[in-house]
């Protein structure tokens, strides 16, 4: 270690930088914690692993943003589009534009106006649920999910019959959503649906059970490919939080 250290005074004062771009990296992602002893104690080097190993990797994710600048002229194509056709499929591309750019409340609108255009569309109820869940307002998307789910119990691979749970469940109508997301749980079984269906036993004092989920919720950090773990680690930082509020209890 004496020998990293030294290695790292050759650098000065690069290897400090190369340690804090690792740090608000370190910070904003939040990978596993052992990666914060190796930047602090690894000095320059220990900082240069973690780079090569948790944010060249993460570069891929950043894609989003790079599409971003498309996006928002995209938007602008569109929006100058509908003026002289205003057709729901126009209206549904700028929804699904919005949804994209996490601008909810303008998704939402868009998604009205295609309905309103033509109402046929499983997608649109299902997007426009998403936006009101989004927006805290799950007692209105109840009906959207509803309806796509009595269309099609497995709409999105049963993520429609997830997200109707998760709305009763944030109504206060518990008796409805327990059987919707043991059911769903049977079929499906990302982050995303282990984690809500452990909140939801917890909030029924159930903690057992929804041990047992998070502990499968965190097996499952262990299994996936490098890249989707990546891509699920909200969940799996979610489902961290949850188990030790349930061991603190």
């Amino acid at each position: 270690m004496p020998g990293i250290f030294r290695l790292g005074y050759l650098f000065y004062p690069w290897g400090f930088v190369v340690q804090l771009v690792a740090l608000v990296h370190f910070v904003r992602r939040r990978p596993d914690g052992f990666w914060l002893w190796v930047i602090f104690f690894g000095g320059f080097l220990g900082a240069l692993v973690y780079i090569a190993a948790e944010m060249l990797p993460d570069a891929g994710l950043l894609r989003n943003v790079y599409q971003g600048y498309g996006r928002r002229s995209r938007i602008t194509a569109v929006e100058t589009a509908i003026l002289d056709n205003p057709s729901a499929a126009n209206f549904e591309e700028l929804g699904e534009l919005y949804w994209d750019e996490k601008r909810y409340a303008k998704a939402q609108e868009a998604f009205d106006r295609a309905i309103a255009t033509r109402n046929d569309s499983p997608h649109c109820f299902y997007r426009r649920g998403l936006c009101l869940m989004a927006l805290g307002q799950p007692a209105a998307a109840l009906a959207d999910f509803e309806r796509v789910v009595r269309g099609d119990a497995k709409f999105d691979s049963y993520r429609a019959k997830l997200m109707l749970a998760e709305a009763y469940a944030a109504t206060g109508r518990d008796q409805e959503a327990a059987p919707l997301f043991a059911e769903v749980v049977q079929h499906s079984n990302t982050p995303e649906t282990l984690y809500m269906y452990a909140a939801f036993l917890k909030s029924q004092n159930r903690s057992e059970e929804a041990r047992e989920l998070l502990r499968q919720l965190l097996q499952k950090k262990r299994t996936l490919p490098r890249y989707w773990q990546r891509i699920e680690r909200p969940w799996f930082r979610k489902g961290q939080a949850l188990l030790k509020e349930l061991s603190a209890s």
